[in-house]
């Protein structure tokens, strides 16, 4: 780590956002631009969010599976709004074993084609019903402008694939997932989201209807978290997924898909983090807990005492937490408290000579900065309940960041002033008609987005931002990543 500080967040939040992705080792460039490496720490990070998304789909019945990472262009091409939203975006391979292909092969973007290919052979009667996949798998997106996890030429993923039998079974599966992410968003991310709808121009293409969840970052911009599709029979038609219904009769399954993918990490990082570098939340973090020994240089009597305690320390807390101890003689303790603080561990147990003549320990929380002594006695018992304890604040201070962030608007000129103040100004809530044209000035004049048309709304109507024509419902504008 080195001893230089880190750009302020409140000075330039991108050059920040880099710098401690980097220093706290979560990731780094790889060789070819727009890709990345993601190193042990980071990957574990990820790992966690990948468990904790895995044991929710199974408990709902998704099961896993892999498929190729080579698509056949001809299968791309076989949906119209598909092809056509991702063709800017796709990688293809023209040449293999020196050789020109006879039919160009495309780097999986997304699987939503060759699942539908394998649908088709699978799935022949109502009694196959529902098929639900989940694919843990990289994709690869050409990026114009790319950003360490947020947007990168390749990243990594779930994304989960249902066939059914009816749209209302589609559509229950759709929004299931939905709340999937939503959970492990605020509960294991510590992350407030806004659960919502997408507009026709935003949404996946191909899609019948999209659902996001939309989460407010430290610079008051929006960050799309987790999306989920109903894909209608479009894909179902475009690849011919049918099944003998109870009748006897032939009809086209109604598909689905979903994904979260490692742009999470950056929105953890975004929304917690400060000028000190990362603030994990204690259920993901990959080190819950770091013990940080200190004796006195060349005092080898003390350096066995403190050394005894870490070993209680250990035996106190068991497998109950993922712990480590950073013993190193070669840095100060100053200097390892700092980097266990950059790299966002959530608590610190301090313990030196004078806490083994008193049987106690000093905790440092890593989200207010506050420190505790306790006895060893108690200390597993306090280490859980803190660390139960600052997963809950971290949520409660992203949730108050956002809502003191999020203005209720209904005159167009406020909302151009509150947009184009410096930098983002936060979200704005606003009663929007549906109409593309309306949309897409506001884009233009103010550079914000439509993120979501939030499932909960207020029980009025009221007047378009933009136009000033009825509308029926209120969404979500913000500059976003």
């Amino acid at each position: 780590m080195s001893d230089e500080k880190i750009t302020p967040r409140s000075q330039d939040f991108s050059a920040w956002y880099n710098e401690v992705v980097q220093r706290a080792e979560l990731a780094d460039y790889a060789p070819v631009r727009g890709c990345m490496i993601i190193r042990p720490y980071g990957y574990a990070l990820w790992e966690n969010l990948q468990r904790e998304l895995d044991r929710r789909f199974k408990a709902t019945g998704h099961k896993n599976a892999y498929f190729p990472l080579f698509i056949p262009m001809s299968f791309i091409q076989k949906e119209a709004q598909h092809v056509e939203g991702f063709s800017p975006e796709l990688a293809v391979v023209t040449h293999g074993g020196g050789e020109k292909l006879e039919e160009p092969l495309v780097v999986r973007p997304t699987s939503e084609t060759v699942i539908g290919h394998m649908f088709k052979q699978w799935i022949k009667s109502y009694r196959d019903l529902p098929l639900l996949i989940n694919q843990w798998a990289n994709v690869v997106r050409w990026e114009l402008r790319p950003r360490l996890f947020l947007r990168t030429l390749e990243f990594l993923w779930q994304e989960g694939h249902t066939a059914h039998a009816t749209e209302a079974e589609a559509e229950e599966e759709t929004l299931k997932m939905l709340n999937v992410y939503v959970d492990v968003a605020q509960n294991e991310a510590a992350i407030p989201v806004i659960a919502g709808r997408k507009s026709e121009s935003e949404k996946f293409a191909g899609a019948l209807r999209s659902y996001t969840i939309e989460a407010m970052m430290g610079d008051r911009r929006a960050l799309q978290a987790g999306t989920s599709h109903n894909l209608g029979q479009n894909f179902a038609k475009a690849f011919e997924i049918q099944y003998l219904d109870k009748n006897n009769q032939l009809q086209h399954c109604w598909t689905t898909s979903w994904g979260m993918s490692t742009r999470m990490i950056g929105a953890i990082i975004m929304a917690h983090g400060d000028d000190q570098g990362l603030i994990l939340p204690p259920r993901l973090a990959p080190i819950q807990v770091i013990v940080v020994p200190i004796w006195k240089s060349g005092n080898e009597n003390e350096k066995t005492n403190v050394l005894e305690g870490v070993e209680r320390i250990k035996r106190a807390l068991g497998e109950r937490v993922r712990l480590e101890v950073d013993a190193r003689e070669e840095y100060s303790p100053g200097w390892r408290f700092n980097e266990w603080e950059l790299r966002g561990v959530p608590l610190r147990i301090e313990i030196g000579p004078k806490d083994i003549q008193k049987s106690q320990v000093v905790l440092a929380r890593r989200e207010t900065k506050e420190k505790l002594s306790v006895s060893q006695d108690q200390l597993a018992e306090r280490v859980l309940a803190l660390l139960d304890e600052m997963q809950k604040n971290l949520f409660e201070r992203a949730k108050k960041f956002r809502d003191e962030n999020t203005v209720e608007l209904d005159d167009y000129e406020r909302f151009r002033e509150f947009m184009e103040g410096e930098g983002s100004r936060g979200f704005v809530r606003a009663y929007w008609c549906g109409a593309r044209e309306c949309e897409a000035q506001i884009k233009t004049e103010t550079k914000a987005t439509t993120r979501c048309i939030p499932l909960e709304q207020p029980r009025s109507s009221g007047r378009c931002i933009y136009c000033g024509k009825e509308a029926k419902e209120q969404a979500i504008f913000a500059k976003a990543y």
